[in-house]
Parts: structure tokens; sequence; C-alpha cells
């Protein structure tokens, strides 16, 4: 049973423009500066997106935990959208420390991803242990950070369950559901209602396919009444089969398009804090 509300309808698109592993090399499209980053969501939030889930690079294009770095990119992109949702992440792929994870904490995004297991992606394991999943939860709860919990595996929504049963993460929850990378679950459909289907009671979702399976997680998603996280981080094509380069706006317009065709309206930023019970930002910092 997935939670009812007035906007229950609408859809949440999240934008994920840049992650930690697309390079300049694969894609001239992938924004990797502050500048870059605020101009992507700009033009995603123009057509819809109500979310935007920052990663940070530095002056060599390498990802950084470095709060800094954030700063800047969330001061340009609260400046041009000054109501979008903004998520951080805390992945611990390249740093796994949990004082380094956290430090993006410190400037009080709304949300912040909370990845609830470990894994092994194509060359390195992502590591997250029970200590380090409550330190982090821990830290988000203290400032009011709601957690978006990066689910990528079935036995992450029981650890889920689990810390709910201790009083360590405060229901109703927001997952966002990621399929299809080599290490973790496959991306058939029966893969996405799996998940679905185990999630708790009053729970909100967004999914998304990493590569080729993006589109056809997204379209799912959109059919089976959840929301969407679209973007360059998780493929840099628009067309996989053809190698067509993506760009953000294009995703994001396809989702539009494909959420308009099957009978979807698009959340605003408002309606997208009233769906995920989250406040309201306070204008650039």
């Amino acid at each position: 049973m997935i939670r009812k509300m007035e906007h229950e309808g609408k859809l949440i698109i999240k934008l994920a423009p840049t992650g930690m592993i697309p390079t300049k090399d694969q894609t001239k499209n992938i924004p990797i500066t502050p500048e870059e980053i605020a101009e992507d969501t700009f033009k995603a939030y123009r057509l819809g997106a109500s979310v935007v889930h920052i990663h940070a690079r530095d002056e060599l294009g390498r990802p950084t935990y470095k709060k800094k770095f954030f700063a800047e990119i969330i001061r340009k992109i609260r400046c041009e959208c000054p109501d979008i949702i903004i998520c951080a992440t805390t992945s611990g792929r390249v740093t796994p420390q949990v004082e380094h994870r956290s430090e993006v904490l410190d400037l009080v995004p709304e949300m912040a991803s909370l990845t609830i297991g470990s894994f092994n992606f194509l060359h390195y394991p992502s590591v997250n242990s029970f200590q380090t999943i409550r330190e982090l939860a821990a830290i988000m709860n203290e400032k009011g950070i709601v957690p978006e919990l990066e689910i990528f595996e079935s036995g992450f929504i029981n650890t889920a369950k689990y810390l709910v049963k201790k009083g360590e993460l405060t229901g109703p929850l927001h997952f966002n559901l990621l399929l299809g990378s080599l290490g973790s679950i496959p991306a058939e459909l029966k893969d996405l209602v799996y998940l679905v289907d185990s999630l708790p009671p009053s729970s909100t979702w967004s999914a998304t396919g990493i590569g080729r399976f993006q589109t056809r997680i997204n379209a799912a998603a959109i059919l089976m009444g959840g929301h969407v996280r679209v973007g360059i981080e998780d493929s840099i094509y628009y067309n996989y089969p053809k190698k067509e380069l993506a760009t953000n706006e294009a995703l994001v317009r396809r989702i539009v398009r494909l959420a308009r065709e099957l009978g979807r309206d698009i959340a605003t930023p408002d309606e997208a804090r009233e769906i995920l019970g989250i406040r309201r930002p306070l204008g650039c910092i």
C-alpha cells in the first residue's frame, strides 16, 4: 500500500545530471562545473523537474565530497530555480568515511541520498555497513533532512524496515529504486514490481534503470503510479542502440512527453514537497 494524498496522481521528475562516473571524454554533454550543473538544472526545471540529485566535481572534474564545491552548486541552482528540491549525494563509492560523506549535510539540503546496503559496481564495491547507515541516518534526522533511500537490491528494503522498527528511520519513507547495474537487481519489469510490492505502507518511490534500461524503467514507473529519476548520471545515451548521446534537457523532455501521453500530470516543486513531506527552501545561500 502506497501513501495517498491530494497530489497522489502527479508525477515527480528527479533530474540526476552528473553522478560520479561520466566524463567529458565520454560525453561533452555531462555538466561538471557548478555553472554547467545549474544551467542543466534550470533547463530541466523549466520543463517540469521538481527535484535535482547533485554530485560535485573538483577543479579537475573528479568526484569530491568537499562541501565548498557542493555549496557553490547549491547556491547557483537556488538562484536560478529558487523552489526546486535539492537532494545531495552521500555516496561512499570514492570516499567511504562517514565524516567525508556527511560533510555536504552541513549545508542542510532538503533531501540526501542514503544507500541502505552494500553491493558491487563493475570496478569497485559500494560498502555501506550498518554502522555507516545508522550514523548518516542520525545526522540527517538531527538536521531535518529527508533521506532518499537508495535501493539496489530487495534486501535493502528489509534493512529500511528494520531501521524503522528500531526508530532510526522515521516513516513515511521515500525510496529511490535503481535497477540494472551489473551487481544489483536486474531491470526486468517483474523486478520493479517485486521491489514496489515489498515497500512498507505509506511509502513513496521513484525508479530508474541504469544504462539502456533507463527509459524502460522510467516508463514503467509512470504507469505504476510512481515517480521517475532521469539524467546523464544513469545513462549517457538518449538512444542506446544507436549510441546517440543524451542531454539532460532531452531526457527530461521525453519523460514529460511520456507522462502526458500516459495521463500523468507533472508535479510542481511545492506539490512534490507535499507528496514527499519536506519543507520549503529559504532561497539563495
